[in-house]
């Protein structure tokens, strides 16, 4: 079965950079409107930055002007890059697309499993 898998979680030091990688387990036909959701300990998952048209990118307020959301259908790949990382983005990284995985099947939601990123000195 089709999975999500993220990538590029990591313990970074405040101010630092991380780059998140979100791909298909297997070939797939297409990836579409990719999303990262994150969620820290005792709070709700929250929308982190969302991609349905290449040119218009949505962000969290508090994400906005250090984080892009970028997508490379070549390669069916979802990336979050991540600068001036703050200990308030420590959090569980999640992905979140509509896949299609063949022409003849209809698109559907998906899930990855999630990535831990850690931002602390």
């Amino acid at each position: 079965q089709v999975q999500l898998v993220e990538s590029g979680g990591d313990l970074v030091q405040p101010g630092g950079s991380l780059r998140l990688s979100c791909t298909a387990s297997e070939r797939i036909f297409g990836i579409y409107n990719g999303a990262w959701y994150r969620q820290a300990p005792g709070l709700q998952r929250e929308l982190v930055a969302a991609i349905t048209n290449p040119n218009s990118p949505n962000y969290a307020d508090s994400v906005k002007g250090r984080f892009t959301i970028s997508r490379d259908t070549a390669k069916n790949t979802v990336y979050l890059q991540m600068n001036s990382l703050k200990p308030e983005d420590t959090a569980v990284y999640y992905c979140n697309a509509d896949l299609k995985i063949k022409p003849t099947i209809p698109v559907r939601n998906y899930w990855g499993q999630g990535t831990q990123v850690t931002v602390s000195s």
